[in-house]
């Protein structure tokens, strides 16, 4: 099943600050009119203050892309995409 949503990640500029997690989130018009846009990032946001604080790297900045999928797809399953693309890109950390 394709994920409900993509992430990019890269490291965090040494002119900033180098322990924070910087995120952005991004829905172009594909995904669908203001308002369907606008849950995605809603939701995308609630995934990105919940997930990476706990288990994305320090050091980096993220950018979540909206895929179509996202604004319908259930919250735990993107939730479970998130922990899946963190793995991926080999800046998952497990902490308590």
């Amino acid at each position: 099943m394709t994920p409900g949503l993509i992430l990019q990640a890269g490291p965090t500029p040494k002119s900033e600050t180098p322990l924070a997690i910087r995120y952005g989130l991004t829905a172009s018009k594909k995904i669908g009119n203001a308002v369907t846009r606008n849950r995605a990032r809603r939701r995308m946001r609630a995934l990105a203050v919940e997930i990476l604080p706990l288990h994305a790297e320090a050091g980096h900045d993220y950018v979540l892309i909206a895929r179509a999928t996202t604004p319908d797809r259930k919250y735990n399953d993107l939730r479970e995409d998130l922990g899946e693309a963190l793995k991926k890109l080999g800046v998952w950390h497990e902490r308590t």
